[in-house]
């Protein structure tokens, strides 16, 4: 049977495991937990994509796992705690973005930032909005930044719920999709959300590699240049 909107808190909630935050507050955590990381920058470190794989691995009637979901509850939750947050991470930034990032000590953000500008200035606003959905750390920074850089507002309104949606209904669905197709998927849970995990995390580490590499060939040819 499907828990209610709001489940019952256990004394202990470990924020950085989707299992133990659904466990503990169901779909509403799903608003929450994507609404502090696409729209506040302390959220960065939350675990945006495994949460909605596992909620819909957890959606899947039958299966045994910690909590089992509603999948128009989760559906509904993801998609408003995506959008209304990346709305509210802009008009964040547009009142003062800059300075809050520049208060900041977490080298993290800083390279996310970086990364989130990059972005903006390789494919425009509207995809690069669309693309930084599918990038932890960078979903958290670009929306204040593009607040901060003065994106207009309805372009960014517009992209940023195209972005939203396709990444928080097709993650939610992904996860139900297997669940439905493998029996006992819960046995595997673990495996499955370090799996999205690597999986979303490999073009943040493949561009930081890239970025390196070019650092790298810059100081050579400084060096080749002074000899």
């Amino acid at each position: 049977m499907a828990v209610p909107l709001f489940a019952a808190a256990p004394q202990a909630v470990n924020v950085l495991d989707a299992g133990s935050l659904l466990s503990a507050f169901g779909a509403i955590g799903i608003a929450v937990v994507l609404f502090a990381e696409t729209g506040l920058l302390v959220g960065f470190f939350l675990p945006g994509d495994s949460l909605l794989f596992t909620a819909g691995l957890l959606c899947v009637p039958g299966e045994d796992g910690p909590v089992s979901l509603s999948l128009p509850q989760v559906l509904l939750a993801a998609v408003a705690g995506a959008l209304v947050g990346a709305q509210a991470g802009f008009w964040i930034g547009r009142r003062g973005g800059r300075t809050l990032l520049a208060r900041s000590r977490s080298r993290k953000l800083h390279e996310g930032a970086a990364r989130a500008e990059e972005l903006l200035a390789k494919y425009g606003q509207a995809k690069a909005i669309v693309l930084a959905r599918f990038v932890p750390i960078v979903r958290t920074v670009l929306n204040p930044l593009a607040g901060a850089l003065g994106v207009p507002a309805r372009v960014f309104t517009l992209w940023q719920i195209a972005g939203g949606a396709v990444w928080t209904v097709g993650l939610v669905l992904g996860g139900y999709a297997l669940g439905s197709s493998i029996p006992n998927v819960d046995r595997y849970l673990l495996p499955l959300v370090a799996l999205v995990v690597a999986v979303s995390l490999t073009p943040l580490a493949l561009e930081v590699l890239r970025a390196r590499r070019a650092r790298a060939a810059t100081a050579r040819t400084t060096t080749e240049d002074a000899r």
